[in-house]
């Protein structure tokens, strides 16, 4: 009796998992502390995304879900159910996820914050209105709503229009040369013009000689015609076809340019076609509403002499300053309104008091630069995660579980100091933090530490160790205690001397003000500074635009938006490149955009192996004797794949008011190919035992084939080895998309005078490996490359050979080059907020 009442006390406070065994989790039990700063720790990929989020998140969502009415679950989105035995002691649970690109460009800071509930509110009860107008409710000041919205723009903000001009870009054309550029490419516009001939115009008569009536009539009727269409024949021919009743190839039906741009630009589900057709759209500022995208009339109301647009457009720290006065009542205007209006004045100052508390936080987590109207798509997931953090602490829950996803991925490491101020409130007011973590700064403040490893993938999976954060040090097996307790000093090779130099003029965005920079070339730079100081400004959008208009290309978007006309556009209002360029002879940017946004997309088929691997599989034996060729080997081809799931491999079963259930295909059991295909052996190993080999033992299997052996060998030197080869590209993160795209160049033969440029590439990395990135950069650059990275990671600053840091603030505070030079040079520079973290990272303090 008194062993149990022993076991009970010692539970008591605690959170205990039993039998965990999602993903690669290797059966495993553990007691971790509430009212506390849990950090879930280990290598990339070894398994503490799967307790943190995928079990201890997903079970506590579930329980939660269960108290709520089947019809409500579905407005959730539900995680998988977890594999675990027993979770005991678990409290309710907010997951803080990484999100990137998320919302809408309806969405805002504004919104993800609510600061713009108070703002709308403020507005409407307190605002200073014309003599002649009525209240307005607090929909009146919002763009997403019929009462707020700009009549003629729809709250856009711009007008769009279909001209003569902007469809017919050189007029001196015929239409049998594509005079409309806004036509359908291919046999669609040949239809069109088919069916003009037909109708009796003359396609080869110059645009600008067609009268004007017939001109205006092509491109902007409303009519459809269907007439009968002889490919092939010439104006004259085709009207003795008719009269001689010839039987048509067809019936052709006739759109007009404008009709068929805006239906297209309406109704495709293509982001491609969207894309196309909006370049013969012309846009410009609404006339109504200035670009405000409100009506007049909620225009017209005033607070602190700002309408609710313009205010809305300040950074946060100015809001701060206009707001502070009212909240302590020494804002002259409250005098004013008191006058007349005392229940005004009452409303200003509450009003005030919480949204001062609210971006207080905001300001704490180093958000300062961001403006309310600043759209979440265009915001880092660190930014964002950030700011639902921010909304967290003003919420004062107790009792609740935090569940946060490298909350400093993106962070330098003064604004690390201000989330881990949050952090602590958070928890002191009565809340248990569990942080899935890499950054050792966040490591060393917690108060109990999970240590999931050793390695990645199968090799991962175990929990090495539990407990408060000195206990690690004994742990041999674990790979974050090499870098937690190493006080050895840094090793650094002596710095590569600059081939010459990338220089930059007048360059003029966002924050960015006729900057001149210099990068060198054959070195590897890092460009440091706060977050929201430039730094992506500068090398990721303007000197990537800059080098592409040298080089002759355009400036791949790999990611393209949900609406063309929605999006952001941040131009590029200044820059050029006055020296350097002519020695670079390619460019390539490994961000961390998605490989792919299917799952039929994967890591064999984006690195190329794949294509190889089949043409293995078409030169065996039987595979010769059966005709089948190397397209037989690919699950997105007909002929091999397993029909009754079309090569997905699974099949989705939907449940009601439950989250849809995946199951594996019952005809193929989940190997996405047909029986035939999967008779062809190659070394006793079928197409799909391959795709699902991790690269590890892909490696292996493949050593004599040196075709395949290699990627997969850059994979492992990049730290993928636990990826399987036919992993869906919807699973990775961020980080290990960067990885392969940075895997596929290192494969490729080098001829050296190529210009890298890669943004974060150490997010979501541990540090063992950070020091893997570290050793294919430098092979980059001993290739006689340039690499240029934008960087936080004070391990790959420390270990560059030019570093440029911006600041010194942030937004409006920031945009200009504080400090350049060697690592151990910055890291004497008095100006330099980076300079500190650096000097203790140089000598020995990581």
């Amino acid at each position: 009796m008194e062993h149990s009442n022993k076991n009970k006390t010692q539970k008591e406070g605690f959170v205990t998992v039993r039998g965990a065994r999602q993903h690669n989790l290797k059966d495993v039990s553990l007691e971790i502390p509430r009212d506390a700063l849990v950090v879930f720790t280990g290598v990339s990929g070894s398994g503490k995304s799967s307790l943190a989020f995928g079990t201890l998140y997903a079970e506590a969502q579930r329980r939660y879900l269960e108290s709520v009415s089947p019809y409500a679950r579905r407005l959730f989105h539900q995680m998988p159910i977890p594999e675990v035995d027993e979770v005991e002691g678990l409290p309710p649970a907010v997951a803080l996820q990484q999100q990137r690109g998320s919302g809408t460009t309806r969405s805002s800071v504004g919104s993800v914050t609510t600061l713009s509930n108070l703002l709308r509110m403020l507005y409407s009860r307190a605002g200073d209105y014309p003599a002649d107008q009525s209240i307005l409710y607090a929909e009146s000041f919002s763009i997403n709503t019929p009462e707020g919205a700009c009549p003629k723009c729809h709250g856009l903000g711009r007008v769009y229009e279909v001209t003569e001009e902007s469809m017919v870009l050189d007029d001196s054309l015929t239409i049998r040369e594509k005079a409309i550029a806004a036509w359908p490419k291919a046999w669609g516009g040949q239809n069109l013009q088919n069916i003009l001939i037909t109708l009796g115009y003359d396609v080869d008569l110059p645009w600008k000689d067609l009268p004007q009536k017939e001109r205006d009539w092509i491109l902007f009727t409303d009519e459809k015609p269907r007439v009968p269409v002889y490919p092939g024949l010439d104006r004259e021919e085709v009207q003795v076809a008719i009269k001689e009743k010839k039987e048509p190839s067809y019936m052709g039906t006739f759109t007009g340019a404008k009709k068929y741009v805006l239906h297209t630009f309406a109704n495709t589900k293509s982001n491609l076609m969207k894309k196309r057709v909006s370049q013969y759209m012309l846009s410009s500022d609404c006339p109504a509403c200035d670009g405000k995208r409100l009506r007049r009339e909620s225009l017209s109301v005033t607070f602190a002499g700002y309408d609710i647009a313009d205010i809305s457009r300040l950074p946060l720290k100015k809001l701060l300053s206009i707001f502070a006065p009212y909240a302590d009542g020494s804002a002259p205007g409250l005098t004013k309104l008191a006058k007349n209006h005392k229940e005004k004045v009452i409303v200003a100052q509450r009003i005030a008091e919480d949204l001062v508390a609210r971006v207080k936080v905001l300001l704490e987590l180093g958000l300062g630069y961001l403006s309310l109207e600043r759209s979440t798509p265009t915001l880092s997931p660190g930014e964002h995660q950030r700011l639902r953090l921010a909304t967290q602490v003003r919420s004062n829950l107790f009792g609740v579980v935090y569940v946060l996803d490298e909350p400093s991925a993106g962070l330098h490491p003064v604004d690390t100091e201000a989330l881990l101020k949050a952090l602590d409130r958070l928890k002191a007011f009565g809340n248990s933090l569990f942080v899935v973590e890499h950054e050792l700064d966040v490591i060393r403040h917690a108060d109990w530490i999970v240590d999931v490893g050793p390695d990645a993938g199968e090799g991962g999976g175990e929990i090495l160790y539990s407990g408060p954060p000195a206990g690690l040090k004994k742990i041999a097996r674990s790979k974050t205690r090499e870098h937690l307790f190493n006080d050895l000093p840094f090793k650094k090779s002596a710095p590569r001397k600059p081939s010459g130099w990338l220089k930059l003029s007048d360059v003029t965005r966002n924050n960015l003000t006729k900057l001149d920079a210099s990068f060198p070339l054959g070195v590897l730079t890092s460009v440091t500074g706060v977050s929201g100081s430039g730094k992506s400004s500068l090398v990721s959008q303007v000197l990537v635009e800059l080098m592409a208009t040298q080089l002759g290309k355009e400036t791949s978007t790999e990611e393209e938006t949900e609406d063309e006309l929605q999006k952001d556009t941040v131009e590029t209002l200044g820059g050029n490149i006055t020296e350097g360029a002519e020695t670079l002879k390619r460019m390539v940017v490994v961000n961390q955009k998605p490989i792919g946004r299917t799952p039929r997309s994967n890591l064999a088929t984006y690195t190329g192996l794949f294509d190889v691997v089949r043409k293995l599989f078409a030169s065996t034996k039987l595979a010769k004797k059966r005709r089948y060729n190397a397209g037989r080997f690919s699950f997105n081809v007909g002929k091999g794949r397993c029909s009754n799931c079309d090569g997905e491999g699974f099949v989705m079963v939907e449940l009601l008011f439950l989250p849809s259930v995946y199951a594996p295909c019952p005809v193929c059991e989940g190997a996405r190919y047909n029986a035939e295909t999967l008779e062809i052996t190659y070394h006793e190993k079928n197409i799909a035992q391959i795709l699902e080999m991790t690269v590890n033992e892909a490696a292996e299997f493949f050593t004599e084939e040196e075709r395949v052996s290699r990627p997969l060998k850059v994979l492992q030197e990049v730290g993928l080895g636990y990826l399987r080869l036919g992993q869906s590209a919807t699973e990775l993160s961020g980080g290990e998309a960067q990885r392969i795209k940075l895997a596929t160049e290192l494969q490729r033969l080098s001829k050296g005078n190529t210009l890298y440029i890669l943004d974060e590439p150490t997010t979501g990395l541990h540090p063992t490996d950070v020091e893997k990135l570290q050793l294919q950069l430098a092979r980059l650059v001993d290739a006689g490359n340039t690499v240029i990275v934008v960087e936080h990671d004070m391990q790959i600053i420390a270990g560059s050979d030019w570093v440029i840091d911006l600041g010194p603030g942030a937004g409006e505070e920031g945009g200009k080059v504080v400090a350049e030079g060697t690592p151990q040079e910055v890291a004497k520079n008095k100006q330099s907020k980076t300079a500190t973290y650096l000097a203790r990272t140089l000598n020995g303090h990581s």
